[in-house]
C-alpha cells in the first residue's frame, strides 16, 4: 500500500464556516483521506490522501458537486495548474454572480409573462422556480449524501418546493432569487474580509534591482538569494528583509509595522520587506529569501490564525449542529399541530411552517464569530499587531492582569546618560573627556557616553595609545593633560578621598536606580556621569490607558530592588524585583489564580514566562523569535501596542456578541410574526439573508478599528 501524500487545493466559493463544514464532512466520507484542514478564510483545503483508495480527481469532483470550484496543486492528470491568487474579480464574472443573473432572468421572464398573459402567470413562475432551483437542489442532495443533510440549501429547497406544491409559485421564485442574491452578498463580504491579506501581499514588489559585479539587473523577487545585494531607489519598496550596506536614509516602515514616522537607517541596520525608501539610494544585502521574509511570515501567521477556531466559534459550531435539525422539527410541528389538534387550515399552516424553515437558516449565526475574528486579526496585522489565532484574540480581551518584563520591554534596553555633574570645568568638558577615554570600548556604559557626546556634537579630545581596562572598575587612557580614568565610585574611593557632598550626590543618584561613573584625572575627581536604562517614551501613557481599561499591571524583573523601585515609581506600576526565573514563573502562576494573565517580554529570555502565562506577547520588532515564541507579537516596538491589543480584543468580543444578538434577535422577531401570519415566504428568506449581510457588515467594521488612533 502506498503511503499517504499531502494534497492542497484552493477552493473558490467558500464564504463562511458552514461551507468549510460541508467540505470537511464530505472528505471524512472518502476512504484514504485524513488530516483534513479546511479554511474558508483562505479558501483552501489541505488533506493527507492515499491515492490507492481515492484519487485526487475523485476529491475534486466531490467538491464540485457541493457547488465549489477546486484548483488542485497536483492534479492526477499530470498537468500543473497555478493556484489562484487573491483577486478583485468583478461580481458578475464569478460563479455565484452568473447564477444570480440567470435566476433573475428566469424571474423577469415569468413576471413579464404573468403581466402580459395573467392566466399563464402561475405556470410561468412555477417553471422559472423549477429551473432556477436545480443548482441549489443538486448542492442539497450532494450535501445530504456527503454528511451534511441539514444544509442551508436543503432548508431553502424544501421551502421553495413546498411553496410550489401549495400554489405559491411566485413566492417560491422570489425565495430562490433572494437566496441567490444573499449568497452573492456573502461572497462579496468574504472578499472584503480577505482584503487584509491581499493588502499584505501587495506590499512586496514583484521585481528587484540586483547588483552583481557593478552591474544592476532587474530580476523577480523569487530569484533573490541570501547575501545578494539589491539597490533600492527613492520611492521603491525593499524587496525582501536585509541589512543596509551602503547609504544613510529614512525608510517608511508604516506598511509593515504601522509606525507612521519614517525610521533612519544607517549601515548595518535591518530593513523589512515592503518598507519604502523615502530618499536617496540604499544598497541592501538580502538576509531572507522572499518566501521567508517578514511579510511572508506575517501573511502565513494571519492565514493560520484565521483558520484556527476561537473557543466562541467552536461553541457556535456545536450549537448549530443540533440547531438546524431542531429548527426543522419546529417547522414540522408548526405545519402539523394546528391543523391536527386545533382544526387549522392545512394550506395556511404549511405556508407558515415553510416560512419558519427559512427563518431558521443558521447562516448568520454560524458566520457571526469567524467573521468578527477574521476581521479583528486582519485589522491587527495592518497595525503591526500579530495575533496567532482566534483563541489568543479572545483571551486578550478577558485578561485581568498584565505582567511586564522590565529591561527592553518597559525600558529601552540600553543605558542612557541622564546626568552630567561637573566638578571641574563644564558639563561638555566632562562628557567629552569621558567619551575620549571610552572611545573604543564595547561596554554598554561606554557606548552610551560616546552616543551622548555625539548627540551634543562635542569635539572629543585625542588619546595617545590604547585605553587600559581594569575589569569591573575603570577604563584609563592618556589624554593631552595626563592619564584620565572613567570608573566606578568604589574605584574612585580606592584612588583618592571623596568629599562628603560628592558622596551624597552619588548616593542620591544611585537611589534613583542610576549607575554613576566618576571622571578622574590622576587622583582629582573632575565630574560625575549618571546613566540609566530609561523607560520608553510611551510606557507611562500605555500603562495609564491599561488601568483605565480595568486591567491591573505589574512589573516582574530580576533586577535589583533599588533600580526596579526607581523605574516603577516613574511609571506608576506595581513591582516584583530580584526574581529568579523560577520565582517569576511562580508569580505568574499566582496571578493566574485571580484570572487570565498576559506576560509581555522580548521573546527571547522571557520564553518560559511567555509560555506559562494565559497569553504571551513578544515585543521583538519583527525578529524571528518574537514572531514564533509568543501568542502575539508587536512589530511596532512600543508598550502602547499592548493597550492596542487589549482594545482590539475587547472590540472583537463586543462585535461577536452584537452579531449573535443580531442573528438570534431577527430570527426571534420574524418567528413571532410568522406564527401570526404576518411574514411571507419572501420576507422570511430576506430575514435570513438580511441577518447574514448585517452580521458580515458589522464584522467588517473591525477592519477600520484603530485607524483614527493611528493618525
Amino acid at each position: 500500500m502506498a503511503a499517504s501524500s499531502a494534497l492542497k487545493m484552493k477552493i473558490e466559493g467558500m464564504d463562511c464556516a458552514a461551507c468549510a463544514i460541508k467540505i470537511e464532512n464530505a472528505m471524512k466520507r472518502l476512504p484514504g483521506v485524513s488530516d483534513i484542514n479546511v479554511s474558508y478564510s483562505q479558501e483552501s483545503m489541505a488533506i493527507m490522501l492515499d491515492e490507492d483508495r481515492t484519487s485526487p480527481r475523485t476529491v475534486e469532483e466531490k467538491i464540485k458537486a457541493l457547488g465549489f470550484t477546486p484548483f488542485v496543486a497536483n492534479p492526477d492528470a499530470g498537468a500543473t495548474r497555478k493556484l489562484p491568487e487573491y483577486s478583485d474579480q468583478a461580481w458578475w464574472k464569478g460563479k455565484k454572480g452568473r447564477l444570480v443573473i440567470f435566476t433573475g432572468l428566469m424571474f423577469a421572464v415569468a413576471w413579464i409573462i404573468a403581466h402580459l398573459i395573467p392566466d399563464w402567470g402561475q405556470a410561468a413562475y412555477s417553471i422559472a422556480a423549477l429551473i432556477a432551483i436545480v443548482p441549489f437542489a443538486r448542492r442539497a442532495i450532494a450535501g445530504a449524501t456527503s454528511g451534511t443533510p441539514f444544509s442551508i440549501e436543503t432548508l431553502m429547497s424544501v421551502a421553495a418546493i413546498g411553496a410550489l406544491l401549495i400554489g405559491a409559485a411566485e413566492e417560491s421564485a422570489v425565495v430562490i432569487l433572494l437566496f441567490a442574491v444573499g449568497e452573492l452578498l456573502e461572497t462579496i463580504a468574504a472578499g472584503r474580509a480577505r482584503a487584509g491579506i491581499k493588502a499584505l501581499i501587495d506590499l512586496v514588489p514583484r521585481s528587484a534591482l540586483r547588483e552583481r559585479d557593478g552591474v544592476v539587473e532587474k530580476v523577480a523577487v523569487e530569484e533573490l538569494m541570501i547575501d545578494n545585494v539589491v539597490v533600492v531607489r527613492p520611492g521603491d519598496r525593499v524587496p525582501s528583509d536585509g541589512k543596509v550596506i551602503q547609504g544613510f536614509f529614512e525608510v517608511n516602515e508604516a506598511p509593515v509595522t504601522g509606525e507612521s514616522v519614517p525610521v533612519a537607517k544607517d549601515v548595518g541596520a535591518n530593513v523589512y520587506a515592503g518598507s519604502i525608501n523615502t530618499n536617496g539610494e540604499l544598497r541592501v544585502a538580502i538576509s531572507h529569501v522572499a518566501a521567508d521574509n517578514t511579510i511572508s511570515r506575517i501573511i502565513h501567521m494571519v492565514e493560520e490564525a484565521q483558520a484556527s477556531k476561537a473557543p466562541m466559534a467552536r461553541l457556535i459550531d456545536r450549537f448549530s449542529a443540533w440547531y438546524t435539525p431542531a429548527a426543522m422539527v419546529v417547522a414540522a410541528l408548526v405545519i402539523v399541530v394546528p391543523p391536527v389538534f386545533f382544526g387549522g387550515d392545512w394550506t395556511t399552516w404549511i405556508y407558515r411552517g415553510l416560512s419558519t424553515l427559512l427563518i431558521a437558516c443558521p447562516c448568520a449565526l454560524v458566520i457571526s464569530t469567524p467573521a468578527a475574528i477574521a476581521s479583528g486579526l486582519a485589522a491587527g496585522a495592518r497595525r503591526g499587531l500579530l495575533i496567532k489565532g482566534g483563541a489568543a484574540l479572545e483571551t486578550l480581551g478577558k485578561v485581568k492582569t498584565i505582567a511586564f518584563d522590565k529591561t527592553g520591554t518597559l525600558t529601552r534596553g540600553r543605558p542612557q546618560v541622564t546626568d552630567v555633574i561637573p566638578l571641574v570645568g563644564t558639563e561638555n568638558d566632562v562628557l567629552a573627556r569621558a567619551a575620549a577615554v571610552e572611545r573604543n570600548t564595547s561596554h554598554p556604559l561606554g557606548v552610551a557616553i560616546g552616543e551622548a557626546a555625539i548627540a551634543r556634537d562635542l569635539t572629543v579630545p585625542a588619546s595617545f595609545g590604547g585605553a587600559k581596562a581594569t575589569p569591573g572598575k575603570a577604563v584609563t587612557a592618556r589624554l593631552k593633560n595626563g592619564f584620565v580614568s572613567v570608573g566606578s565610585p568604589r574605584y574612585a574611593a580606592e584612588q583618592t578621598s571623596i568629599e562628603e557632598n560628592v558622596s551624597d550626590r552619588i548616593a542620591a543618584m544611585e537611589a534613583e536606580g542610576k549607575t554613576v561613573v566618576v571622571l578622574m584625572t590622576g587622583k582629582v575627581i573632575e565630574g560625575l556621569i549618571a546613566l540609566r536604562d530609561e523607560p520608553r517614551d510611551d510606557a507611562a501613557p500605555a500603562l495609564r490607558r491599561l488601568r483605565e481599561m480595568g486591567v491591573a499591571t505589574v512589573m516582574l524583573t530580576g533586577d535589583n530592588q533599588r533600580t526596579a523601585n526607581a523605574i516603577g515609581s516613574t511609571l506608576g506600576i506595581d513591582i516584583k524585583a530580584e526574581l529568579l526565573p523560577d520565582a517569576k514563573l511562580a508569580e505568574i502562576a499566582r496571578l493566574k489564580e485571580q484570572g487570565p494573565v498576559a506576560m509581555i517580554g522580548d521573546g527571547i529570555n522571557d520564553a518560559p514566562a511567555l509560555a506559562t502565562a494565559s497569553i504571551g506577547v513578544a515585543m521583538g520588532g519583527g525578529t524571528d523569535v518574537a514572531l514564533e515564541t509568543a501568542d502575539a507579537a508587536l512589530l511596532r516596538d512600543r508598550v502602547m501596542g499592548v493597550a492596542d491589543l487589549i482594545a482590539l480584543s475587547k472590540a472583537t468580543l463586543g462585535n461577536i456578541w452584537q452579531n449573535i444578538g443580531l442573528a438570534l434577535g431577527l430570527k426571534a422577531i420574524f418567528l413571532g410574526t410568522t406564527l401570526f401570519g404576518v411574514t411571507t415566504l419572501w420576507m422570511a428568506i430576506l430575514a435570513d439573508t438580511g441577518a447574514t449581510v448585517l452580521v458580515t457588515a458589522n464584522a467588517l467594521r473591525l477592519l477600520s478599528h484603530g485607524r483614527r488612533d493611528a493618525k
